[in-house]
């Protein structure tokens, strides 16, 4: 390789870095002041570029000038910000001071009615954006072509770091932001109005999202997919550098857009791996970023205290098990296929899910990456069946032992940090090990994943299959119920609700939480070996961001307030999500608005409301 060659690579990983920090620096401004984990951010992108293939090529019909160009992306920005706006003034205002659990579950439901909205306007076909005007051409570069578009982009993030630089320092509001990022609290007691600051920061976050998203018209055409594309790498970014800083935003994407411009040409093979890899260290050796303060990380706990309740099982309760056990049992003989099928599924979830509640509830281990340990169980009982031979009895045993495997690598990092740093690694790990499937192609088949995962001859038949799965899961699901009620799970909840008195007393936090993430990581990889055999493949969406999301809305829809509530849940929205989403095309819109009144109008979800009636009786 040349050094022309060199340079033209060093400044196209740089033109990506700029894009990536106008992007991402709206995201930490939006975190630094008002501690929302925003999901929705990576929407305000994907609607920045479809406002601008709509408003700027009808400017340009006026006159094909670089001024109109310009004027119609940031026209396109500032209508995402106004966008902004209405989310924070109907729906962030009233989660600012609920656990981040629920805030990324309702920007992940913005996420969805934002997708559908988008298909419903502007349809699935991709959209190509104008090519900018006076910046159609190459520069000649040490002998090398250069879009000259791709230089302008280099200059644009520096500028917006300069701007934002004045806007902090030389203004009373952006003195404001940097005060709230230090410390909230004490800003609003000095009596600034905090509901004009977060709106503006709010403007200015989706302002930034959307200028960014509309400066990339010239080079990628507008697509319903740029929002979950993008979303993680702003995540990546905001998190590397320092939550809360616009300086570490910037040096983060300058590191992560050269890693990945010479990560093709050093490693063709783990270019994902390599970004989420470089969070996971950055989290593990300095949790605050490369420029964040440790006050940043200040604030409530990831879950409020006692969320979990553990009575015992009443009468009715006890009546109510023994239905649904004599229903679970009695499906394959009154059901159809389907419906045995649908069943099958919400036992394999309802373990998943169960799983997941043991870590958040239990021990206030709030895992936003638990598809991972999903996923790799089933890919680890598929590989065995398709690539070693095995039969499915020993390939189902080694699912769980993989599940808990890697959740032991991964918990033994992830236990040592708390609140949305502990969050934001298990992302990373999760981003990981999806990373690896994706592009691991010789063994894990890449996107196109693996079939033939069928189970043995004599658990072929569906109803067999059924009665194999509702072994499983039900004594899975009793195995982790045991553990709550005994010893173990009564330490994890002291050191849930006070790791210092925990700690005062002598108990080993962290070894107790890294145990439990193991053995929460073992069920949800029997979950998903059994899952495999159902489905008979495996593909890398099994450890997807969107599943992981779905395991969060089953347990948010059942409730963290019981022992059992997950299990409910994921029987009410699997079963929803499989009959009645099917009925609309706008299936994501009305479950992104579900997912949203849930979270503002039925936080305990099924349990709580259950657990209300019986305090009433």
């Amino acid at each position: 390789m040349d050094f022309g060659f060199l340079v033209v690579q060093s400044l196209s990983g740089l033109a990506s870095a700029s894009s990536l920090f106008v992007i991402a620096s709206g995201l930490t401004l939006v975190f630094g002041v008002t501690r929302i984990v925003n999901f929705a951010h990576g929407s305000f992108y994907m609607l920045g570029a479809y406002m601008a293939v709509t408003v700027v090529p009808w400017l340009l019909d006026f006159d094909r000038s670089p001024l109109l160009f310009f004027c119609g992306v940031l026209i396109s920005a500032a209508v995402v910000g106004v966008l902004g706006v209405v989310m924070e003034v109907l729906l962030l205002r009233r989660l600012y001071k609920v656990p981040e659990l629920f805030q990324l579950l309702a920007t992940f439901g913005v996420v969805l009615m934002v997708q559908d909205a988008v298909l419903w306007l502007w349809g699935p076909v991709e959209i190509p954006g104008p090519r900018a005007p006076g910046l159609r051409h190459g520069v000649e570069i040490l002998g090398q072509r250069f879009p000259a578009y791709e230089l302008f982009l280099i200059c644009v993030g520096p500028a917006v770091l300069g701007l934002l630089w004045l806007l902090m320092h030389r203004t009373r509001f952006g003195i404001l932001i940097r005060a709230a990022t230090r410390d909230r609290e004490m800003v609003g007691a000095l009596g600034v109005n905090q509901a004009m600051l977060f709106t503006g920061t709010l403007f200015l976050g989706a302002f930034l999202a959307g200028l960014g998203g509309a400066l990339q018209i010239p080079r990628v055409s507008a697509n319903s997919q740029m929002d979950l594309s993008i979303i993680t790498e702003a995540f990546v970014v905001t998190v590397i550098g320092g939550m809360g800083s616009v300086p570490g935003a910037f040096l983060a994407a300058v590191i992560i857009g050269q890693l990945n411009s010479f990560g093709v040409l050093i490693f063709p093979k783990i270019t994902l791996v390599l970004v989420f890899l470089l969070m996971a260290v950055v989290l593990v050796v300095k949790p605050w970023g490369l420029l964040g303060r440790p006050e940043a990380a200040a604030g409530r706990a990831a879950l409020p205290e006692g969320i979990l309740a553990t009575p015992r099982f009443g009468p009715w309760e006890k009546v109510i098990l023994a239905v649904v056990l004599v229903a679970t049992l009695a499906v394959p003989v009154f059901g159809d296929a389907y419906t045995v099928k649908v069943a099958t599924e919400v036992l394999i979830f309802a373990l998943a899910a169960f799983s997941l509640n043991f870590l958040v509830g239990n021990g206030g281990i709030v895992s936003f990456g638990h598809a991972a340990y999903f996923g790799l169980g089933a890919y680890a009982a598929g590989l065995l069946v398709t690539k070693g031979g095995l039969p499915m009895e020993p390939a189902l045993i080694a699912a769980p032992i993989a599940g808990a495997a890697f959740a032991a690598l991964f918990g033994f990092f992830v236990v040592r940090l708390s609140g949305i740093y502990l969050a934001m690694l298990t992302l990373a790990f999760a981003q990981i090990a999806y990373a690896v499937c994706f592009q691991w192609v010789e063994v894990t088949g890449g996107d196109n994943g693996v079939v033939g995962v069928w189970p043995s001859a004599w658990a072929r038949s569906r109803d067999v299959f059924h009665y194999l799965v509702a072994a499983c899961c039900i004594l899975g699901i009793a195995a982790l119920r045991h553990v709550i009620y005994a010893p173990f799970g009564a330490t994890l909840r002291a050191a849930r609700d006070s790791e210092q008195r925990a700690d005062a007393i002598g108990i080993d936090v962290r070894m107790h939480r890294w145990l439990a993430f193991t053995l929460a990581g073992g069920a949800a990889g029997l979950a998903g070996g059994l899952y495999a055999f159902s489905k008979g493949s495996i593909d890398p969406t099994l450890l997807s961001i969107p599943m992981s999301i779905d395991f969060l809305a089953m347990l948010l829809l059942g409730g963290m307030q019981t022992v059992m509530g997950a299990v409910a849940g994921a029987a009410a929205f699997h079963t929803i999500k499989d009959f009645f989403m099917p009925l609309t095309d706008h299936w994501r819109f009305f479950l992104g608005a579900s997912i949203i009144a849930l979270v503002l109008i039925f936080p305990r979800g099924l349990s709580g409301a259950y657990g209300a009636l019986r305090r009433r009786a």
